[in-house]
């Protein structure tokens, strides 16, 4: 029996083949109709909210850094400039999960260490505006720039970027007057408007840049661009340009500046000096210093390690942080205060033969020389630094009188109106000691006191300041480094409109005292010191063509036996005592005062008394001592 194959069915394959064809056709029509809908809901319905939207993503707000206002010194000589510096930069949102080998590569084309990619991942964690790049490292030369310019096209991210960043054209020699600026870091950025620094990665750390901060950051400007999908700016749209910080101009003499740290080169050692009609400062050294230009962009360990670690301390800031026994240099004051506090009279005298006791057979407080000065009167006891003079007013006055008068010259404060950094010092009293060392006042504690030992701290910058009042006979005048703002008039010509801040920050009254004929007698002895006969610092005044009016001081380090004799040649040198000495000149009319402490530099009229005529000398006389040319005033024996 046969098998048969079935015939095909076209007329059911026909009618199969059609509904499906309409089928497909109608759901096709339906999606069709369907992006129609979605497309009119979109373009019509919805096109103003969407519109807003895209125009948001396409065009952004950058914020345009400022420029930092520049620093000039009393003659006009720039300071503090802003230089174009170049840093290679990464765009994270660019670079999204590449990151890491992104920064692989670029160690193969520039120098990238292990502390440059620790601060980039510091930075990429702080607070950022979307599409803002972040730095990876400062300052590249132009061929690492090249190099990267031609590897731009493996590297998606990365790009180089001129900024303008602090330049220090005289290094250290400044630094501790001026201070530095240096990258913001996370808790400056919360005391601050983080609007106000957008733009800018840098702030002040130290000194003048850091007090005037506001005045020298300007105000940031915004623009409006146009970006690609991955954030590269196409166009600027419209622009407010920022306002500049504004320029600064200093009391400070570079000139003097400089002459002043050449003399003291080498030494731990402090000079300030002012001008006592303005109480501008001309002069704020501290030696030794370091580069301020090292911290600007980040410093590196080695070279921070070096600093920190180094036993002459050159972050130090000596002339506003150092606090140092004032020794003899307060002697004046002390003197003053025994006169016009009518404690003695003015023709007070005592027998020295050597030493002061208390009591009979009790300790002997001794005089610096060691056979003593025989009868001392008030102006043989300045001159001579004569110590049993002023044990024995000391005694007879007390603590009270002494501290009030100090405390009026400045001491125990900071009377200065602009150096951020100034300490206060120790001014002691009954109080203070019954405060901090839970003890009562004793009478040793007034001989202590009389000489400028025992508890009695000041620092170079309030030592300067006493001597600028001495100088103008009680006025006060704030110690301060701006002169004023450095502007342009009409014609191009450059101006400076002073400022008078100190209304706007207390400081002491001028001192006013019982007997005011007793300035002149106080000043007289003080002429005594450098031009008597007796006087400890008389070398430095015999050729002088002006009049100077100074104190010597030596302040002891190490504490000496009652029967033991100072021997400076049996201690190392960080126990020999300090050099101190306080000036200003010329005497009748005083254009400079000053104050200076060389640190284990012996005796105040042998190390400390020349270094002060030196620097007189080349302000008021216009002289360089430290040229080869010059002849070195010699000390005297004695304090």
């Amino acid at each position: 029996m046969s098998r048969f194959e079935p015939l095909k069915d076209h007329s059911q394959e026909s009618r199969t083949f059609l509904f499906r064809a309409v089928l497909a056709f109608l759901i096709v029509l339906i999606m069709i109709g369907g992006l129609l809908a979605r497309l009119y809901y979109l373009q019509v319905i919805q096109y103003n909210r969407f519109a807003a939207m895209s125009e948001q993503n396409r065009v952004q707000l950058q914020p345009v850094a400022p420029t930092r206002g520049l620093i000039y010194d009393g003659n006009g000589v720039l300071l503090a400039d802003n230089r174009p510096s170049y840093s290679v930069t990464i765009l994270k949102e660019e670079v999204g999960r590449n990151l890491e080998a992104t920064l692989v590569e670029l160690q193969k084309i520039i120098e990238i260490t292990d502390k440059d990619l620790e601060r980039f991942r510091k930075r990429l964690n702080q607070r950022r505006r979307p599409y803002e790049t972040v730095p990876v490292r400062f300052r590249l030369t132009e061929k690492e720039i090249a190099k990267l310019a031609i590897n731009y096209h493996r590297l998606p991210g990365v790009q180089v970027e001129a900024d303008l960043i602090r330049y220090y054209p005289y290094g250290q020699s400044l630094v501790h007057a001026m201070g530095y600026v240096g990258r913001i870091n996370e808790k400056e950025l919360q005391e601050v408007d983080p609007q106000d620094y957008a733009g800018t990665h840098y702030i002040g750390k130290l000194g003048i840049e850091k007090f005037y901060e506001d005045t020298l950051h300007g105000t940031v400007g915004m623009q409006k661009v146009e970006t690609n999908a991955r954030g590269r700016v196409m166009r600027v749209l419209e622009r407010t340009d920022p306002i500049p910080g504004q320029d600064l101009q200093l009391y400070i003499d570079l000139r003097l500046q400089q002459i002043t740290e050449k003399l003291v080169e080498g030494e731990k050692a402090s000079i300030v000096a002012i001008d006592p009609d303005t109480g501008g400062i001309l002069a704020l050294v501290s030696t030794p210093g370091y580069d301020p230009n090292l911290f600007v962009t980040g410093i590196s360990n080695q070279d921070y390690n070096a600093l920190r670690d180094s036993e002459d301390l050159p972050l130090f800031n000596r002339a506003l942080r150092g606090r140092y026994p004032p020794g003899s240099t307060v002697k004046p004051i002390i003197a003053l205060a025994a006169i016009d506090s009518e404690t003695v009279p003015p023709t007070h005298t005592v027998w020295d033969p050597g030493w002061y006791s208390l009591t009979k057979g009790g300790r002997k407080y001794r005089d610096w020389k060691r056979g003593g000065h025989g009868k001392v009167d008030l102006k043989l006891a300045v001159a001579q630094s004569c110590d049993v003079w002023f044990y024995d007013a000391g005694y007879r006055m007390g603590v009270d009188p002494m501290s009030d008068y100090l405390g009026r010259f400045g001491f125990g404060q900071v009377a200065s109106l602009d150096l951020p950094e100034a300490l206060p010092g120790i001014l002691p009293s009954r109080e203070w000691k019954k405060r901090s060392r839970k003890l009562p006042w004793y009478p040793g504690d007034s001989l202590n006191l009389s000489i400028g030992q025992g508890f009695l701290l000041a620092t170079p910058l309030q030592l300067a300041t006493a001597a600028a009042v001495l100088a103008n006979r009680g006025k006060w005048v704030q110690p301060k480094m701006l002169k004023g703002i450095r502007t342009l008039d009409e014609k191009g010509n450059v101006k400076t409109d002073m400022l008078n801040l100190s209304s706007e920050r207390g400081f002491p009254e001028d001192v006013e005292i019982k007997h005011p004929e007793y300035w002149e007698l106080i000043v007289e002895d003080m002429v005594e010191v450098v031009h008597g006969e007796r006087g400890t610092a008389r070398k430095i005044g015999l050729d002088a063509p002006y009049k100077i009016a100074g104190k010597t001081g030596t302040a002891q380090v190490v504490g000496i036996k009652q029967d033991e004799r100072y021997d400076a040649d049996k201690l190392e040198k960080r126990f020999h005592d300090h050099a101190l000495f306080i000036a200003f000149a010329p005497a009748e009319k005083p254009k400079i005062a000053l104050a200076v402490i060389v640190e284990n530099g012996g005796g105040g009229s042998s190390t400390a008394a020349p270094l002060a005529r030196k620097v007189m000398d080349a302000y008021l006389l216009g002289v360089d001592p430290t040229q080869p040319a010059a002849e070195d005033a010699q000390g005297d024996v004695g304090e």
